[in-house]
């Protein structure tokens, strides 16, 4: 058995947000983004996402062109920027997976179907604030000289 989900770290209020998925796919992927519009009605989004082929597949690119559409790039409603290859200790999301990794192990014998399992693991994570040193790598703004 297996979970999929899609995970957003707010970097400015450190809230997380979980989605689960069938699988990581364009479809999903557009799916998640469209969840995190809905969260922040009329705000522009900056996502930053690990390499995932999925991530800038062919669904995606689609939907990112429809909604930014005539817009100069400054203006586009949601920017996704991937980080570099093979660097997941770029991500503070890779933190929070860890963290409720490591929740689920430390109350493992709370869970006893895979249902209780993905419940603990999505109640844990959602909405949940963390706060990870590297959060201030992606908020530092350069003071003016």
């Amino acid at each position: 058995m297996r979970q999929t989900y899609y995970g957003a770290l707010n970097l400015l209020t450190q809230e997380f947000t979980i989605m689960p998925a069938e699988s990581g796919n364009g479809v999903n992927s557009v799916l998640f983004i469209k969840h995190l519009q809905a969260l922040h009605p009329g705000k522009q989004l900056l996502i930053l996402w690990d390499g995932a082929s999925y991530h800038c597949c062919h669904e995606v690119q689609k939907y990112l062109d429809e909604i930014n559409h005539g817009l100069e790039e400054k203006d586009w409603k949601v920017t996704c920027i991937r980080f570099a290859p093979h660097a997941p200790a770029q991500n503070p999301t890779e933190d929070v997976w860890l963290k409720g990794k490591k929740f689920l192990r430390d109350n493992f014998f709370n869970n006893k179907t895979f249902h209780q399992v993905k419940n603990s693991f999505f109640n844990f994570l959602n909405k949940n604030i963390f706060n990870f040193d590297k959060i201030r790598w992606y908020l530092e703004i350069t003071q003016p000289v």
